[in-house]
């Protein structure tokens, strides 16, 4: 491989990591959005659901949910604040995590889901922001 060749292959690599951070990214995106839009008005599901795992079934508790899930998605969103909207995800994710450890669901499919959810939302991010890469050079 000539040096022009190498030169030529760098901007290609980086841009289909960018762009497979931006499709991981909008993948969390999009999940949230339909987590968060389940809360505004609940089906019967939902209150069903929470009320299986002890959390409170009043509409203002699982509306609550669906500020913090929604505000916490638009922040990372945007790029300016994505770092704090991961963090703030990865909270609410910590919880949901608890909450299944908690209830004893399964370990796999219930309890770790939270972390495989939390591995898209933050290798999407790494992978589309050069800050966050600079900071956790992970591969070189």
């Amino acid at each position: 491989m000539t040096s022009a060749t190498i030169e030529a292959s760098a901007p290609a690599k980086a841009d289909a990591g960018v762009w497979t951070g931006r499709v991981l990214s909008t993948l969390a995106i999009l999940f949230f959005l339909m987590d968060g839009g389940m809360k505004i008005v609940p089906p019967p599901q939902v209150p069903e659901t929470m009320a299986a795992l002890g959390w409170p079934t009043d509409l203002g508790t699982i509306r609550l949910l669906a500020v913090l899930s929604l505000g916490s998605v638009l922040l990372y969103a945007w790029p300016r604040t994505a770092v704090l909207g991961a963090v703030l995800l990865t909270a609410y994710l910590g919880g949901a995590i608890a909450t299944h450890v908690r209830v004893g669901s399964p370990l796999f499919s219930h309890v770790l889901f939270g972390v495989y959810v939390g591995l898209i939302l933050w290798g999407g991010l790494w992978l589309r922001d050069p800050r966050l890469r600079a900071l956790f050079p992970i591969m070189r």
